[in-house]
């Protein structure tokens, strides 16, 4: 089948490959912009930081809900169409954003474009994994992954840049004409890609699943509080509840028989989860930092927080390759190790940290980032069988948006407790340090779980850079 594909003359791998990566470049790109625009959003509506942190929160919590239905869609009713349909809805989002009046539009324009988010990304290495075959895939991975990398480098750039001189609705300007080639030359794409399994949609496990991320989150983010901890008490109750469902469908949101019998498949995504628990709003509490603590302004804030990803840049694909070769496991564990002590490192920031010494973490940072995310996503996508590919990538997407959903419910649940509701003033500037530096050393700790998860895996036995 991959013989006859690569010799069909309609369409080109590598272009395909191209229209997938700009996709994908989309949601890193507006979520690190974003995040150099917090406090012009924050003086334009009066937002406390708590309520910042849901400008990056609520796309997020709408991403993982929808994200195992939109990877289900894609198998059942086609990729293609579904990844298509993201990007339509994304750019609408983006560009209706523009024009938001208040902090509240604000917040429910960014939901949709998670929405868009999900169906784009549940699908997205799918597509690539169905488009290359064993032995070339880890690498088509690895230069997709590199484009996440690229817009985590290119937005705290530009979003600062953008923000300081035309504003920061111009961030949802740039993305919607980043959108424009992938809906131009959406016919390119080969009619194989667009398979299709008819099963029945899973609406129980939806409502379940969807009640259970809005309970877990919301009541994250009010943990201190006595609706909160009936929430998470909910969440609880929901998620038991979820599981028995899954079990019993036959064509489940969540691939439990996946999960249950495929050691590799489940291991590894609990350490994206993990990673991505670990990684994610530490742009967001640098951005604060740099700009509260150390005074600078958005576009040069932006252009320190450059470091990591463009180190991720050069790494992802060599790692990719790597994996192709190596046991993905290892390279993966060793990424995180990396992490976790950088993360250790930036648990010790002060008011006079040297700028020397935040490159150096960042930098490493992004090294250990770089080594875990390619070979990671290839084990996933390489211990599943073509029929389940729309799944797993969904099960990776999933991992990520729930990871990074975590990871700002951790910065919620922090400020909530040390600072409040108040908004972020020079008098309060102390308990923001103390809170960014507790959220850094969690993050550490958790890293180091994700290392013995990842070496767990190695042990399975699983490698087969072939097959």
């Amino acid at each position: 089948m991959a013989t006859e594909q690569e010799s069909d003359p309609s369409y080109s791998r590598r272009f395909i490959l191209i229209l997938v990566t700009i996709a994908t470049f989309l949601n890193p790109f507006t979520g690190t912009a974003i995040n150099l625009a917090l406090p012009a959003i924050g003086a334009e509506f009066s937002a406390d930081a708590t309520t910042l942190a849901w400008v990056s929160s609520v796309y997020l919590l709408s991403s993982v809900i929808f994200l195992l239905p939109a990877g289900k869609l894609g198998d059942s009713r086609g990729k293609v169409t579904v990844f298509m349909a993201g990007i339509v809805v994304y750019t609408a989002g983006s560009i209706i954003t523009i024009f938001t009046p208040t902090i509240g539009t604000l917040l429910a324009f960014r939901f949709l474009q998670g929405i868009g988010g999900a169906m784009i990304y549940a699908n997205s290495v799918a597509l690539i994994t169905h488009l290359y075959p064993p032995g070339e895939r880890g690498y088509a991975i690895g230069l997709n992954i590199t484009a996440v990398y690229a817009a985590l480098s290119l937005g705290p750039f530009l979003g600062g840049i953008l923000t300081q001189f035309f504003g920061w609705r111009s961030i949802f300007i740039v993305t919607a004409l980043l959108a424009v080639p992938v809906l131009f030359y959406a016919g390119k794409f080969p009619a194989f890609l667009n398979d299709r399994h008819r099963e029945d949609f899973d609406v129980p496990g939806l409502v379940l699943s969807s009640a259970l991320i809005l309970c877990l989150f919301l009541g994250l983010a009010a943990a201190t509080t006595p609706a909160g901890k009936a929430l998470l008490a909910a969440s609880f109750v929901l998620g038991a509840a979820f599981y028995r469902v899954e079990r019993r469908h036959p064509s489940p949101l969540l691939p439990v028989p996946l999960l249950a019998s495929n050691r590799v498949f489940a291991s590894s995504n609990a350490a994206a989860l993990i990673n991505y628990s670990a990684t994610y709003a530490v742009g967001f509490l640098l951005s604060l930092y740099l700009q509260y603590i150390r005074g600078y302004e958005p576009a040069a804030a932006g252009t320190l927080l450059l470091v990591q990803p463009v180190v991720q840049i050069f790494i992802a694909p060599v790692a990719g390759r790597l994996s192709d070769r190596i046991r993905p496991g290892l390279i993966a564990a060793g990424g995180l190790a990396v992490s976790a002590a950088c993360l250790f490192g930036l648990g010790t920031l002060s008011e006079t940290t040297p700028v020397t010494v935040i490159v150096a973490l960042l930098a490493f940072l992004g090294l250990g980032v770089g080594l875990f995310s390619s070979p990671n996503t290839t084990a996933v996508m390489g211990s599943v069988d073509k029929r389940n590919y729309g799944s797993a990538s969904a099960m990776v997407a999933m991992m990520r948006s729930l990871g990074m959903m975590m990871s700002m419910g951790m910065v919620l649940v922090v400020f909530a407790v040390i600072m409040g509701s108040t908004v972020v003033t020079p008098a309060i500037f102390p308990e923001f340090l103390v809170s960014v530096r507790l959220i850094f050393l969690a993050f550490a700790v958790l890293s180091v779980f994700g290392v013995f998860l990842s070496l767990r895996k190695n042990d399975s036995g699983y490698y087969d850079p072939h097959s």
